[in-house]
C-alpha cells in the first residue's frame, strides 16, 4: 500500500504485527514501502524518548505486565516530552488468537504519577 505513494511527500512509520504459523511477527514500514522485522520498533515524532526508556528497562525474559508497563512509561514520557505527540496511552497486545485492549490512559495523570515515583 506504501510502495504506491512513494514520492508523493509522505512521512510515515508505522508498525505492523500478527501471527502465523511461524509464530508472532513485528515489522517497521515507512513511507518508500521498506519492511523491517524485529523484536522492538517504535514510530513516531516522539518515538527518540520513547526508545530512551525502553532501551533503559527491557530484558528478554519480562512477565507479560514488565512488558505492559515500560510500553506505558516509555509512550507516557515521549508524548509528555514531544510537543506534537497524542495526550493518550493506547495499548494493545497481540495473541495467536487475536489482540487484546489493554488499556487507554490519559498521559497527563500518567507522568504525575512518575514524577512522584508512584509507579
Amino acid at each position: 500500500m506504501m510502495l504506491g505513494y512513494r514520492g508523493m511527500g509522505l512521512s510515515m512509520g508505522s508498525m505492523i504485527c500478527g501471527w502465523d504459523k511461524q509464530g508472532p511477527g513485528l515489522y517497521y514500514v515507512d513511507d518508500n514501502g521498506t519492511r523491517l522485522s524485529g523484536r522492538m520498533f517504535s514510530t513516531g515524532c516522539g518515538n527518540s524518548y520513547a526508545y530512551g526508556v525502553v532501551d533503559s528497562g527491557y530484558r528478554e525474559d519480562m512477565t507479560v505486565e514488565e512488558a505492559y508497563e515500560l510500553g506505558r512509561r516509555g509512550i507516557a514520557h515521549a508524548t509528555h516530552r514531544d510537543a506534537y505527540s497524542g495526550g493518550v496511552v493506547n495499548r494493545y497486545h497481540m495473541q495467536e488468537d487475536g489482540w487484546i485492549k489493554v488499556c487507554k490512559e490519559d498521559v497527563s495523570e500518567l507522568i504525575h504519577k512518575y514524577k512522584k515515583g508512584m509507579f
